[in-house]
This record gives structure tokens, sequence and C-alpha cells, in this order.
């Protein structure tokens, strides 16, 4: 099946040295006819199965976004997920590991420009365009892929495949310290009102205190604009409710990203939970952009180098890093547990110290994803918190079944809710 683009090839900022225009034109053809390529000018199409991870509506390029399928996509429904097929293929050809590698952002300097000039240079740099080189071949793999390593690895990012254990084990809030304690422990989900009247997000967090470690505070549900997250953190935190603030990838790019950080951090909130994002598309405003500037993992890997290195994107050091604990969603519901669970592990080593999964009703699914989770021993270097919710109705259940992804409500319990 030949995966078509979501939208023409991208143009460059700033129009190509008369030089490159040829190698330009060459490139974009020819990738174009191969894996549809979107001409981001960072390629790593060897690290996603050769298949362009552009391909995404979303832009995303370390993995699916929790909300498509391998027959849908969230953005455009009558699409496949990409990023499904790149864990098939990959999969298939024993290289699902390559997988792992936490990839950067797009370098817009980059973006519409050809890549293989580069490669070229790289290569005649290194020696391996020389036939002598080419015949030791274990040798020339090896400095081949360590070229292309650095290629799509800029200084400023440095993504790896390691898992990279926080600075410091010290509690910086009361929800890490309980769950690090081993305490069972009760969140529960707020969403900010749809107006600026602070009472109605207070009113929420008086019914339940006393009753909740921490409160987790939606960005935006549904892509429509409510209260800002990080004020109505502030607002909990203030009635005596601890508040996790969401940060979606939808609604901050690189810089607003690392500034409101900073922000939450100076105002006691540091439970930071890391999400891609409901699209534009999904709420009632004119669609807003696509693609995003970064992915939940990419945001993971910044705000834990702002933490742990005192470091900004771009190198600069910070004067006093955030305190943070950073968590990321899951998804038990995954028909394909093991694929999920990698997904999950590069989460991990990108920062995430604890999880909150989808809405689990299937214990049979849980215990299948935590097997899978075991195997790549995942285990005590994150913590869980499942996701649960009561069901109004049989009517709302069999929505939730059918139209939200990754989300398993079994027959035997729709039924026992019928003959209530």
């Amino acid at each position: 099946m030949r995966l078509q683009r979501f939208r023409e090839p991208f143009l460059p900022t700033q129009p190509p040295p008369r030089g490159e225009r040829v190698l330009l034109g060459l490139e974009k053809w020819i990738k174009g006819a191969l894996f549809s390529c979107s001409m981001c000018g960072n390629c790593i199409l060897q690290e996603t199965a050769y298949i362009c991870p552009m391909l995404c509506p979303k832009g995303l390029r370390n993995g699916p976004c929790g909300s498509g399928s391998s027959e849908s996509c969230c953005v455009e429904p009558s699409r496949p997920c990409i990023w499904h097929h790149v864990y098939d293929r990959a999969d298939r050809a024993g290289q699902l590991e390559r997988l792992l590698e936490i990839q950067a952002p797009l370098d817009w300097s980059r973006v519409g420009r050809e890549t293989w000039g580069t490669v070229i240079s790289e290569a005649r740099k290194r020696g391996l365009i020389s036939p002598n080189q080419m015949l030791q071949s274990s040798e020339w793999r090896e400095q081949a892929e360590s070229m292309f390593s650095q290629l799509r690895q800029p200084d400023w990012w440095q993504g790896d495949t390691h898992y990279h254990p926080p600075a410091s084990f010290e509690p910086v809030s009361s929800l890490q310290a309980a769950l690090e304690r081993g305490e069972f422990v009760i969140t529960a989900e707020i969403k900010p009102p749809v107006g600026s009247d602070a009472y109605k997000i207070e009113e929420q967090g008086e019914r339940l205190f006393g009753l909740i470690q921490a409160a987790n505070v939606t960005q935006n549900p549904m892509a429509t604009p409510r209260m800002s997250c990080l004020a109505s953190c502030l607002l909990l935190e203030r009635n005596g409710i601890e508040p996790v603030l969401q940060l979606t990838a939808r609604d901050y790019n690189r810089l607003a990203l690392q500034s409101e950080a900073l922000g939450a951090a100076a105002l006691g909130v540091r439970n930071i939970l890391c999400l891609t994002g409901d699209p534009p598309t999904a709420g009632r405003n004119p669609a807003g952009q696509l693609p995003y500037d970064l992915d939940a993992t990419q945001m993971l890997w910044i705000l834990r180098r702002m933490r742990d290195k005192g470091i900004f994107l771009d190198g600069r050091e910070i004067d006093k890093p955030p305190d943070l604990f950073l968590g990321a969603a899951g998804s038990p519901g995954d028909p394909n547990v093991n694929h999920e669970a990698l997904r999950l592990e590069k989460k991990i080593n990108a920062g995430a110290q604890f999880i909150q999964t989808q809405l689990v009703y299937d214990i049979d699914a849980l215990t299948r994803w935590l097997e899978a989770l075991d195997k790549r021993h995942l285990f005590g270097k994150v913590n869980i918190l499942v996701g649960i919710g009561p069901l109004r109705n049989a009517r709302v259940a069999k929505y939730m079944q059918e139209n939200i992804p990754d989300i398993e409500i079994p027959s035997s319990l729709i039924e026992k809710i019928e003959k209530s």
C-alpha cells in the first residue's frame, strides 16, 4: 500500500543557493516517488522503516499520538495512522528497537532543503566513498551508522536510546513522595471552566479536598478553549489541592514550553503531564495549525534536560533550573501491547517519571499491558496511575468502545449495565 502525503512537500524558508537547486529537485523527485517524502530537511527514514514520519498530519517524529489506529488517523479518519504502519514494518524487519531513538524537532532552517549534499560531503570527509573502505563491509557499516547518527542528532539535541535517571531522587511534590513511598494514590481529573469565574474551579477543588492526592487539570480538552491550565492549577493549589499541570504539544511550541515550565515551577506547580493533545480539527474553532512543533516525547526530553542539566534547548544555562515531576500517557488497551511498551520505554527514557493511563475497564487487557512493560524491565523506573471512570449508561459505554481508540470495554460489562 502506498502511503500518501497529507500536505504538499515543504518549501524552503529562504531560496536555496543556485548550486543546490539541481540536487534539491532530484532529491524531491526521487524520494517523493519512493517514500512520498515531505522534504523536511531533517530526514530520519532509516530510523522509521523507510516510511516518512512527516506523512503524519501532526508531524510527530517519535511515534503515534494515541488517538489513531492502523485503519484511521485522528486528523483525517479516511487515512491510516502512519506511525502504526512504521511500527508494523519495523517489527516485520526485526528493526523495532531502532524506534527507541529520541528524534529531534524539525530545524526549520533546514526545512525544504536537500539532504543528499550534506550526506555526500560528510561521507567524503570520513573516507566512506572510498572503494577500499566499502570492501570492509562491517567497518564501513559501523562508520556509516555513526555518520548518520551525527547528522540526525544535532548538538542542541543529542537524542539517544538510553534511560536517563533523574539527577536527584529527592521528591519535589507530595504526589511524587507518595508514589515513591509505594502508597496507593488516587488522583482526579478536573476541567477548567469555560469562562473566567475562579469560583467554579475552586468549587471543584473543595468537593475533592481530602479525598485525592492530586488533581490533573486538563489543557483545552477536545481543542476547545477554557480557562488557562496554569491559572487553574494555581487556584487549586491555593485551596489545598496539589495540581498536575497538563501541557500539550498542540498548544505549546518549543519556546512557550520552556517558558511555561519555568513559570509553573516558580509558582510551585511541580507535576507536569506531557501530552500530544487532540488535533485542532476536534474542536469547533476554525482549524488551527498543523504540523505541531513538538511531540510529547520531545517535550519530556526538553524538560528533563532543563531540570537535570540546567540548560535551555539552545544550550544556554538556566539561572535556577526548575524542580519538576514529569509524566506521560499510556494506553493499556492498545491492540499491540509490545509496540505500546516500546513507546512507553521511549517516553521513560526521555524523562517520564509517572504514567497516567487511558481509562481501563478490561482487567485482562491491563494485565497483558503490565506484562509487556515488565518484559522491557520498566518497573522501578516509573510510577503508574491507572485511569478509571464511571460509565453512566450502556449507550455511553458503546460510544466509547466504538469511537475512542485503545479503550476496551468488555461486552459482558455492557450487558450488565443494560440489565441493571
